[in-house]
């Protein structure tokens, strides 16, 4: 058995506290359109999703050294840097979560890293060319490679069964929905439970329980695997919210097009060592769904917010890990104020989403208004309205047409008087 540390039984901790907040961020990526087209109630959705997250975690280990032997040089990295790079990760999937917007947990816990790294020895800390590579790259690429794969799945949907549009044939799309969520499921817990692993194996070869190169051991595997599973269950419904209604509106036939799309990318990407971001490839099938229908609109406001969190999350989580590793170097009671710190913000955060309550009662909610933008209130503007209709506001300026004066009789001549 390892022997452990006082800071290195904190990292591993904070380590299954991200892992957790990882779980219910990305419950969204499985079963935010299973939940939206009602093909499952929530709380069995999400259920089923925990249980897929704790047995794809025993699936792969080869995301998890990426982590721990590729993304920095390991010789040069302390457990202290390790705990600053987590608690830049958690904070940025707590503020994240509490606005309802789907970033990428992956990538936070990257940048986390970089930054602490980067504070603690300098930019040789880290690799530059697996950060390319093996994040920056399938960051990009991912995305559009599911939202294309999605769009041409659900076209090809409508073509082919366009006219047995049902009931017989909603339910059989919802049970196909039913088996691709369980397949993203299965596809997270082997991606995302893999970078906890890795990040915990990474702290125990800084702390000197185990060697440089080893593989995660299994009771981290299992650990991990937990954690991601229980935050799973605890689902978070306001990023299912956005993901499921916020984004675009779907049909079961839909959702199973870029479930599908999805897992097989995420699927992909874990057996060759990719850390890629679920959250950005479900957004991008989603997003693929709903331009393959005929008349399908994507809410491109709730899109470019959810591309600005994207963009930022890197930067952001690394911001935060450089400050967290420059407190910790000040001692053992620089880690403990960082600690407490996390603690205070994350527990404000809790309370700030008491506010608005939202749970699996009322997750399914009415889809946002897209506002109008320049060009589509110009459009209307200048259209005229239908035969037989007026347009609105038209009615107050128009004059009504002035009536027919009555007709009348031709005047007669008054009688002469004698």
């Amino acid at each position: 058995m390892e022997s452990f540390s006082l800071i290195l039984a904190i990292v591993v901790v904070t380590a299954l506290a991200f892992d957790f907040t990882n779980g219910f961020h990305d419950t969204a990526n499985a079963m935010a359109t299973t939940i939206s087209t009602g093909a499952m109630k929530p709380k069995l959705a999400v259920a089923m999703s925990a249980s897929l997250n704790l047995v794809g975690a025993f699936l792969s280990v080869e995301v998890a050294n990426t982590i721990s032997k590729g993304l920095v040089d390991e010789s040069g990295i302390r457990p202290e840097v390790i705990f600053a790079a987590l608690v830049g990760a958690i904070l940025w999937n707590l503020v994240t979560w509490l606005v309802g917007l789907p970033s990428s947990s992956s990538h936070a816990l990257m940048g986390g890293l970089i930054g602490a790294a980067v504070a603690s020895a300098g930019f040789g800390a880290v690799h530059g060319g697996v950060l390319v590579t093996k994040v920056l790259l399938p960051a990009v690429a991912a995305p559009v490679v599911a939202g294309i794969a999605s769009m041409v799945a659900t076209r090809s949907s409508y073509g082919i069964g366009g006219k047995t549009e049902g009931e017989a044939t909603r339910k059989g799309y919802r049970t196909g929905q039913v088996a691709s969520a369980a397949l993203v499921s299965l596809a997270h817990g082997t991606n995302d439970a893999q970078k906890t692993m890795g990040i915990i194996t990474l702290a125990l070869i800084a702390g000197g329980a185990i060697s440089p190169g080893s593989n995660p051991p299994t009771w981290v595997i299992l650990s991990a695997g937990l954690a991601i599973a229980a935050g799973t269950y605890i689902g978070g419904w306001r990023i299912i919210r956005t993901m499921g209604t916020g984004l675009t509106d779907l049909e079961p036939r839909q959702g199973f097009a870029a479930q599908t799309s999805a897992a097989t990318a995420i699927l992909a990407s874990s057996h060759l060592g990719f850390s890629l971001s679920t959250t950005h490839v479900v957004s991008g099938a989603v997003m693929g769904a709903g331009l393959g229908r005929k008349g399908g609109v994507v809410r491109w406001s709730t899109a470019t917010r959810m591309a600005v969190a994207w963009v930022l999350t890197l930067p952001a989580a690394a911001l935060v890990g450089a400050g967290a590793e420059a407190v910790t170097e000040l001692g053992d009671w620089g880690t403990a104020v960082v600690a407490v710190f996390l603690v205070a913000a994350s527990v404000w955060i809790y309370r700030l989403s008491r506010r608005e309550v939202i749970d699996h009662t009322n997750v399914v909610a009415d889809p946002p208004a897209e506002p109008s933008g320049v060009v589509t209130t110009a459009i209307a503007a200048v259209t005229p309205p239908p035969a037989g209709t007026v347009a609105d506001g038209l009615t107050a300026t128009i004059p009504a047409p002035a009536a027919e004066p009555a007709a009348t009789a031709p005047a007669v001549p008054p009688a002469a008087t004698v």
